[in-house]
């Protein structure tokens, strides 16, 4: 015999209203919904038509239009160092997300929370708040980034004890010392997994004078990237495609390990830079607490092999790769959407 409330049950949970936290990120947006986790991954690239704006396509068709476009179409990511770069499809982007989980046809207007970087500025927050709004959300909650993957890492950051996090994304690094459910000392570089591509495709116009796309450069740093520099090898190798700049033709370089640590070492630097002008400004009792516990590091550009180990050996102090670095922040946004009144310190309501 059935339970006498479980229609009851099952009508109010479709119509309840939807929870939606979204890791808004400069090359790849998740998307988690309350009581689902996350539920969509899509690039963060939009393509419209030049003409009229019109939206041609966005997510995984936009991305495989990047650099292969007519005249009339235009593809690109509407957001640039972690922000807003262009209002218009970054609303156009928020609205075929929700529209995504949603459903086009919804029946009432989602709650959502955007993580967004520590050091933005409120100009940059209402945008992101408006571009939300107008997207279709009822509700437009903020959460800073850095807190989003101390949550999704599971650092317990509501205790009186320090805990620091850096966030490694596609445009920008967010790092920051977080105690009693807030942030003590943070710093944004907006330098990240994109800067670290054009150091590689730089580096081979000026050594090897070939042209490469953006594309061939990520894959080369993940072929090929080794922050450790105690740990290369001159024998490992990989064939890089592009066009020769002198005779304007196609033209096929052999790059090794080496190289492409010589290439990465510039924004790697300016990341470790960041990192030291945190632990600068931490207090003397906090700092205690990260050498015992060590730095925590998330999102995809913390996954560069032997970054954790280059960190450790300049701060002189422990860093560890969080587990599911990739979708830390997407899952921090999504617990905390789901447990504000846990973490109501660190939310800001709009």
């Amino acid at each position: 015999m059935k339970h006498p409330f479980s229609f009851l049950e099952k009508l109010s949970s479709r119509f309840s209203r939807p929870r939606l936290g979204i890791d808004l990120g400069t090359v790849n947006s998740l998307v988690s919904v309350v009581g689902q986790g996350i539920v969509l991954n899509e690039p963060t690239v939009v393509a419209v038509s030049v003409d009229d704006r019109r939206v041609v396509a966005i997510g995984h068709e936009a991305k495989a239009m990047l650099g292969r476009t007519p005249d009339h179409i235009m593809a690109s990511r509407p957001l640039r160092d972690g922000v807003i770069a262009d209002y218009a499809i970054t609303r156009a982007l928020l609205a075929y997300f929700i529209d995504r989980v949603c459903g086009q046809s919804r029946f009432l207007r989602p709650d959502v929370m955007i993580c967004v970087p520590v050091g933005v500025t409120s100009v940059e927050r209402r945008a992101v708040v408006d571009a939300t709004l107008s997207a279709g959300a009822r509700h437009a909650y903020l959460i800073d980034e850095p807190v989003a993957a101390a949550i999704g890492a599971a650092v317990p950051i509501g205790e009186a004890s320090g805990s620091m996090i850096i966030d490694i994304g596609g445009g920008s690094s967010e790092i920051a010392v977080i105690s009693l459910g807030g942030v003590v000392a943070h710093h944004s570089v907006r330098v990240a997994g994109n800067k670290i591509d054009d150091a590689i495709a730089r580096y081979l116009r000026r050594k090897h004078n070939l042209l490469v796309s953006d594309r061939m450069a990520e894959l080369l740093k993940i072929q090929l990237g080794n922050a450790d520099d105690k740990a290369l090898s001159k024998e490992k190798t990989t064939a890089v495609r592009g066009r020769d700049l002198v005779e304007g033709l196609p033209a096929t370089v052999t790059i090794s390990e080496v190289e492409v640590n010589e290439a990465m070492q510039e924004p790697i630097r300016a990341i470790l830079s960041g990192m030291k002008k945190v632990l600068e400004t931490t207090p003397p009792e906090l700092s205690s607490d990260i050498i015992d516990k060590g730095i925590i590091m998330s999102g995809g550009g913390s996954l560069l092999k032997n970054l954790d180990v280059f960190f450790t050996h300049e701060l002189g102090v422990p860093c560890h790769v969080a587990e599911n670095a990739l979708m830390c922040v997407a899952i921090g946004t999504g617990m905390a959407m789901e447990s504000m009144h846990a973490y109501q310190k660190s939310i800001r309501r709009r």
